[in-house]
């Protein structure tokens, strides 16, 4: 997996989060499953590349995430936090978003992110223009 820096731009200032990119059909589906840890600075993101409804799950997922629902804008819609390692309950965006970012549980809490937040990175209309 390609890895990259993404940055949270919360109330509390900017901050930069370690990524690796999730892009093909294969990535997505292996995501975090089976990691045993995940820093506060790291994090997975899960490209679209269109808006629509997403499901989420945490099967053989063994440590806690927290999922970051993302608009295309970069806004963040939705925040599933500290969801339940190994469990197959569908985790949902609840709405239209083109990305998901997932995060070691509670660690968007302990970052100063919420809802109505913005997300810099190539996947949304916020990425610094070249």
């Amino acid at each position: 997996m390609r890895r990259e820096t993404l940055v949270l731009v919360t109330h509390g200032g900017e901050k930069s989060i370690d990524i690796e990119v999730a892009e093909t059909l294969e990535e997505k589906s292996l995501g975090l499953m089976f990691r045993t840890a995940l820093a506060d600075n790291q994090g997975m993101l899960f490209p679209y590349g269109r808006s629509m409804e997403i499901t989420m799950w945490m099967k053989n997922t063994y440590i806690p995430l927290d999922m970051v629902f993302i608009r295309p804008d970069g806004v963040v819609h939705r925040i599933a936090a500290r969801t339940e390692p190994l469990s197959e309950a569908i985790v949902a965006s609840e709405g239209p978003v083109s990305a998901v970012l997932e995060l070691a549980g509670g660690a968007a809490e302990r970052l100063g992110l919420k809802v109505g937040d913005t997300v810099k990175h190539a996947a949304f209309k916020t990425a610094p223009k070249k």
